[in-house]
């Protein structure tokens, strides 16, 4: 047969058959990779926090027994002792209340993060702790998101949760430990390492142990702990970068992310000069590593008025931890 113009009509396609429902692939393959991944993070993360819960109990024992003979923790004792460790692990359980107290709060603060992404149906990772022979047995703990994220307030919610929990364990963890801390005479100037002092252990020793200097007060390990947990919290707070206070502000005001997160770098320089050299560290992390921002699938419905009122507590927060010289090495 020919068309009206005398070419002949090209054969009709075939019909294309209906895709049921029941006709698709079932979803058991992606289900069970998903399934596998939670199951391998899992396992990670059970690895790293045993290594870690190890390497925490070793400091811990080494802040035990310098708080036993009536002085602070030194350099050369917290690395010398490692082999009785090894020889004889028992000697970790002394350690326990540092340790339980540090992981407790570095726990809280990223299962803030984490029950935050939960409840935004974003995929994040379980938390990984990362053990390592520092100061205070470890550089810490995060989670990897693994999905975009919907909109600012969801990034608003997930960046400070964290630093929230995080404090509000931290807090009554220190109040405690300064009602239960010694009176030692010079007790933080006899040490090889000096640890700042925040607004907020300052505002606590002043309200539990009126009268008291912070000289003379020998902080339980469990207040070291606690020490440690407001440090963390501080410089998660940092604004800027991919750090919680990044996201923070990123959700705030994401044109301006990339100006403040270089003027704070800026201002950590001067401060790694006069105070601690760890600031030189996270100011040049905070410009190759964070000055791009991940973006949001929604970035221009604002925040609400409560998540503004909330900005302003994390500017409290950070306020309260942050120290410009947390560690002195005399």
């Amino acid at each position: 047969m020919s068309d009206p113009i005398g070419f002949p009509s090209a054969p009709p396609d075939p019909p294309i058959p209906a895709v049921r429902v029941w006709d698709l692939p079932p979803q058991a393959d992606w289900e069970a990779v998903q399934a596998r991944e939670s199951r391998k993070s899992l396992a990670i993360a059970g690895l790293l926090f045993a290594l870690t819960l190890i390497s925490t109990l070793a400091v811990g024992a080494q802040f035990s027994a310098a708080y036993a003979s009536g002085k602070t923790a030194d350099l050369e004792g917290l690395y010398s002792s490692y082999p009785a460790f090894f020889a004889h692990p028992q000697l970790l359980l002394s350690g326990v209340p540092f340790a339980f107290t540090l992981i407790s709060i570095l726990l809280a603060h990223e299962l803030g993060h984490f029950f935050a992404c939960r409840y935004y149906g974003i995929s994040a990772t379980y938390p990984y702790f990362l053990p390592a022979p520092t100061l205070i047995g470890t550089l810490g703990a995060f989670i990897l998101i693994r999905s975009p994220i919907p909109h600012r307030k969801a990034l608003f919610d997930v960046g400070l949760a964290g630093p929230v929990v995080g404090f509000l364990f931290a807090i009554p963890a220190l109040a405690i430990a300064i009602l239960y801390s010694k009176a030692v005479p010079f007790a933080q100037t006899q040490s090889s390492i000096g640890f700042g002092q925040a607004l907020a252990q300052w505002l606590l020793e002043a309200l539990l142990r009126p009268g008291m200097p912070a000289r003379n007060l020998l902080l339980h390990p469990v207040g070291r702990a606690a020490w440690v947990g407001l440090f963390v919290t501080a410089l998660n707070l940092l604004p800027g970068g991919q750090l919680d206070g990044g996201h923070i502000l990123y959700a705030a005001t994401p044109k301006y992310h990339r100006k403040i997160t270089f003027l704070v770098a800026a201002l950590l320089a001067p401060l790694g000069y006069f105070f601690w050299q760890g600031w030189f560290l996270w100011a040049i992390l905070l410009l190759v590593l964070g000055f791009r921002h991940p973006p949001v699938l929604d970035k221009w419905e604002p925040l609400d008025r409560k998540r503004l009122v909330w900005t302003g507590f994390a500017i409290l927060i950070f306020v309260l931890c942050f120290m410009p010289a947390p560690v002195t090495i005399r």
